[in-house]
């Protein structure tokens, strides 16, 4: 190239301004930090936490053989990694009250005439019982059984001579298809809610001190207090709107049931909503532009998506990975969620989980308020 074209080169407006934006770039270090910081943590973290292989279901047994043989059978069964042996059950209201609330996710049922068949030369049946609100959870439960099932069949064969000598029945319960839409659809509620009141709700608040109009409604006689909840109480009203919106489509087009009381569902949705608006404000209350608001607000949702229970099961995840769902709202109503219209229990078997989202609520909005004030004084 001729130094004249040179010349003209280094003339061209394009350089000064690429060197204005990695000035302007430089400076905004939070943008910045996040572009690089992001991606790394997610990386490592969902990388390291996400498997869909589930073991270790909690199961109980209710074993009215009583028998060697019956005992060899469940810890057959445990032998897989599939299940967790969590106790036994005096009877079969007692297994479906376990399996009901979430304490089990599966349940060995072997009949009292089990020992009696094998000595007789019979085949002997056993029943599982599933929940397969959870499709990937049940899936593991049956092959397990099966797996256990073959195993003692060949080792009693081999002995006796009779084959097969042990029939493993299967009985999924609630979503008995084993249909991945009644098990998804549920915790789409609680994704949209968090998407709508956390992303939206901090960008329309940064929106309002971008364009400077915060500070106008500051100084006016309304109060902060009164200035927040005028901001949040729309969202509020556009969440329960949401719900409804999916409860009714996921019944028309996806045939999800409802099996329980939607008043218990509207009722523990309220600290939900107000737990991920409590979020949504604090992060308006630290950033200083939308493209920021989304960063923090996609940071904060990709968590919720990956590691509450959403799309892969809690139980396949390293301890770690729990430990941080445990830290989100969603986790918890996403177990109200599907306790409510797959399992159709009622408040005795969540309210555990009813209570940590009041708790949440009444942290994160004692936290993001006080953010808040002290930004708007700022």
């Amino acid at each position: 190239m001729t130094p004249p074209r040179l010349a003209a080169v280094a003339r061209w407006p394009f350089w000064p301004m690429l060197r204005k934006e990695f000035i302007q770039m430089r400076r905004d270090r939070l943008t910045l930090g996040l572009m690089i910081g992001i991606p790394m943590i997610q990386l490592a973290l969902f990388g390291y936490a996400i498997q869909t292989e589930v073991r270790h279901l909690p199961t109980v047994v209710l074993d009215q053989s009583q028998s060697a043989e019956s005992r060899r059978l469940v810890q057959a069964m445990i032998n897989t990694g599939n299940f967790d042996l969590r106790g036994s059950v005096r009877d079969r209201e007692e297994m479906a009250a376990e399996i009901g609330r979430g304490a089990a996710r599966a349940a060995i049922v072997i009949p009292p005439e089990f020992h009696r068949d094998l000595k007789r030369g019979r085949t002997a049946s056993v029943q599982i019982i599933v929940d397969a609100a959870d499709p990937l959870g049940s899936s593991a439960a049956i092959n397990g059984a099966g797996l256990a099932g073959a195993q003692r069949s060949q080792a009693i064969a081999a002995a006796r001579g009779v084959t097969p000598p042990i029939e493993v029945r299967v009985r999924p319960w609630y979503n008995p298809g084993l249909r991945s839409a009644v098990y998804i659809v549920p915790g789409i509620i609680g994704i949209l809610l968090s998407m709508t009141m956390v992303v939206i709700a901090a960008i329309a608040i940064v929106r309002e001190k971008e364009r400077g109009t915060l500070e106008q409604l500051v100084v006016t006689p309304i109060g902060k207090t009164s200035l927040m909840l005028g901001k949040i109480v729309p969202f509020l009203l556009l969440g329960f709107l949401q719900i409804t919106v999916i409860l009714l489509l996921g019944r028309l087009l996806f045939d999800v049931p409802v099996r329980g009381n939607l008043a218990d569902l509207y009722l523990v949705a309220f600290p939900f909503i107000v737990a991920s608006l409590a979020v949504g404000l604090f992060i308006s209350a630290i950033v200083r532009t939308q493209a920021q608001a989304m960063q923090l607000g996609f940071f904060y949702l990709l968590p919720n998506i990956l590691l509450s229970g959403f799309m892969f099961p809690r139980e396949a995840m390293p301890e770690p990975a729990q430990w941080i769902g445990a830290a989100l709202p969603l986790t918890y109503f996403l177990t109200v969620l599907r306790d409510v219209l797959l399992r159709g229990t009622s408040w005795a078997s969540f309210w555990t989980e009813a209570l940590v989202l009041v708790g949440f609520s009444v942290v994160l909005i004692a936290l993001s308020v006080k953010r808040f004030h002290k930004t708007v004084e700022e």
